[in-house]
């Protein structure tokens, strides 16, 4: 997985490690039976475009299809194999909001049939027509829009763009690097590197994925859209695992004489995708978008740093957009819509705005997760896994040390973080991830609570508060 970060650095694209990694394994499970699906949201010029066409760069052209548009009625008459185990990107979502519900019902279903009227070719009579496109195929777009359709945000993993000033350098850097004799250098090794990974994709063979662990994860259950992300988030493992099938034993079963191979999923693999988890969707189960939870972020600090130099409350210290725009360095029309969105959640609270005045504000906030760092909830501790397992492949290979066979009794799960994930755009720099080191660092979410469940509780369970 660093070596895929560093491929995307030398071909162009700076930071958004986190986003990287996720975007490539997405384009990865095209070949599983439920993909992922990925929505790049962040404000314009902000480099979506760039990192979705980065990770589309490494994936073989005959495994995708990209368009600038789609019409309403497009999707439904594509012939049966065209999408099939393919990528479908679209350049801006709003280009496809004609077929949005198209693309809900191919994600969700995996395929799409239609019946339409037409001219019989011997008798010329009106005739209904069936038209069936066969999936499934994982979706890749990008918007600006801030309020995205819940329909939509609940299929897809949300990618936000890293927006901060540190990352805007680093771009700066990387364009003026591009303009002197290294910079040339590296344009003429892109190609090779693309090409290097094409052929790696080509190799990939559409393997079962079996997961031993699956009945001992956990994750939070608290709303009723966790039932899709839950499945996102074991699509997230198996997409590692089939992406390093060739550094795993293919294991044959036999069922109704039918040999059925497969590979399966390692405790490394589960590390990783909790890792990825916590960045990614922490921040689509956050109530605020991430550029929003930033400006509420920084608006936090300005506050507290000025009530201190009053000394005064924090509740009492009064601001305006004036104030705000000055210290963020935002565009007015970009801070309107966010600050509008944090009153409306009662973040802030604006104190006038009348005929001939001007809006203050009042900032409700009292700075719950300031360390910024999203997270997932009760997702589950890896090293219990490792520790609670008693089958013979982990425990050893001769009968002597195997273990018992009798059912354990539950595994521990992370700590319950609350109910509200408090996120920031991260600089999402991560450590390299070998296929012979281990991975499973406690994370703030991944900590044991000392609570334990029995074997036959079912898997998605919640820590008591």
């Amino acid at each position: 997985m660093q070596r895929i970060v560093d491929d995307y650095q030398r071909c162009g694209v700076v930071g958004e490690a986190i986003n990287k990694q996720v975007a490539y394994l997405a384009c990865v499970s095209r070949m599983l039976e439920t993909p992922l699906a990925i929505m790049v949201q962040s404000t314009s010029a902000a480099g979506k475009s760039s990192l979705m066409d980065a990770a589309l760069a490494f994936i073989p052209e005959e495994h995708r299809i990209q368009y600038s548009a789609m019409t309403g009625q497009s999707l439904f008459y594509m012939s049966e194999q065209d999408l099939k185990h393919k990528i479908l990107s679209i350049a801006e979502e709003a280009g496809a909001s004609e077929a949005s519900y198209a693309l809900k019902l191919l994600q969700s279903e995996g395929e799409l049939t239609i019946a339409s009227t037409g001219k019989d070719a011997d008798t010329g009579n009106l005739v209904t027509q069936e038209y069936h496109v066969e999936g499934p195929v994982m979706i890749f777009s990008t918007t600006t829009a801030i309020d995205l359709d819940e329909e939509l945000l609940n299929r897809c993993l949300v990618l936000s763009v890293d927006e901060d000033r540190s990352q805007t350098k680093a771009i700066h850097q990387l364009q003026r690097k591009r303009r002197t004799l290294d910079g040339l250098l590296q344009r003429k090794d892109k190609q090779q590197i693309l090409s290097l990974h094409q052929n790696a994709q080509r190799l990939l063979k559409p393997l079962a994925v079996v997961n031993p662990y699956a009945e001992q994860l956990t994750f939070i259950d608290d709303r009723t859209r966790t039932r899709r992300d839950h499945e996102k988030y074991l699509t997230l493992i198996e997409s590692i695992t089939l992406l390093h099938q060739y550094q795993r034993k293919i294991k044959t079963a036999l069922h109704d004489g039918v040999a059925i191979e497969y590979i399966e999923v390692t405790l490394n693999d589960i590390a990783l995708a909790n890792q990825l988890a916590h960045e990614v969707l922490g921040r689509t189960l956050d109530e605020l978008p991430p550029q929003t939870r930033n400006l509420l972020l920084l608006v936090d600090g300005m506050v507290t740093k000025q009530s201190e130099k009053l000394q005064m409350k924090k509740s009492d210290y009064r601001f305006s957009r004036k104030a705000i725009r000055d210290f963020t360095g935002w565009g007015d029309t970009q801070l309107r819509v966010h600050l509008q969105r944090l009153a409306d959640m009662e973040y802030l609270l604006c104190h006038g705005g009348g005929r001939g005045q001007r809006y203050v504000y009042e900032l409700l906030y009292d700075g719950q997760g300031k360390d910024g760092q999203p997270f997932m909830m009760r997702l589950v501790d890896t090293d219990s896994l490792k520790s609670s397992s008693t089958t013979k492949r982990t425990r050893g290979k001769t009968p002597d040390n195997a273990g018992s066979s009798r059912p354990h009794h539950g595994v521990k799960t992370g700590r319950s973080r609350g109910s509200k994930n408090t996120c920031k755009a991260t600089d999402n720099k991560v450590s390299g991830l070998d296929e012979d080191k281990n991975v499973s660092e406690a994370r703030p979410g991944n900590k044991n609570n000392g609570t334990s469940y029995r074997s036959d509780t079912p898997a998605l369970v919640a820590a008591p508060e």
